[in-house]
């Protein structure tokens, strides 16, 4: 299996053309405990193109009742990035101030719960400039949200038997899901 570069650009470039709309190739789970999570994972996947379809354990989406827990869920998501050592993405935990544009930041609250994923897109000075769903936003300043704590996950990359697979059009366009396969 190789490793295959992120491809940051086209993941902010989907945060931009999808943080204020819902995309028709996806369920929408914002009245069902909240969409951050499974925006952000669509974000991921504009840049990588792989999923990861191991049952339970996986990061995957082919339907609302077709998709891995780390899909849409902020916990199962962290430990998908940083344990994935097959298809898809993988990425480590760094200090927010260490991420870059199509990296990860999550919110917990004062009992450690982490419950909000947003999308990095850039910086404004020291600001980190998120994007999110739930509460729709695209370059909205970090230090405008309430937490108790956050943590940073690097993209490092792609894992992937094969490069042939390029989702980005159909998926930006909202017009087709490539299921890329390795």
């Amino acid at each position: 299996m190789a490793i295959f570069d992120y491809d940051r650009r086209r993941a902010f470039e989907y945060a931009l053309r999808w943080a204020y709309k819902r995309n028709p190739l996806f369920y929408d789970f914002s009245d069902s405990g909240g969409d951050c999570t499974a925006f952000v994972s669509q974000c991921i996947f504009a840049g990588c193109c792989r999923m990861n379809f191991t049952e339970t354990f996986g990061w995957y989406y082919v339907s609302v009742n077709d998709r891995a827990p780390a899909w849409s869920g902020v916990e199962f998501l962290y430990n998908f990035l940083t344990s994935n050592e097959g298809d898809g993405p993988f990425g480590g935990e760094v200090t927010p101030r260490e991420t870059r544009t199509g990296d990860v930041i999550q919110l917990s609250d004062s009992e450690g719960d982490y419950y909000h994923t947003l999308l990095v897109i850039g910086r404004n000075g020291d600001d980190i400039l998120v994007a999110s769903h739930t509460i729709d936003s695209f370059a909205r300043p970090l230090s405008t949200y309430n937490y108790a704590s956050l943590r940073g996950i690097r993209i490092e990359g792609y894992r992937s038997n094969s490069d042939a697979c390029d989702c980005f059009e159909g998926l930006i366009s909202g017009n087709r899901l490539d299921l890329c396969r390795s």
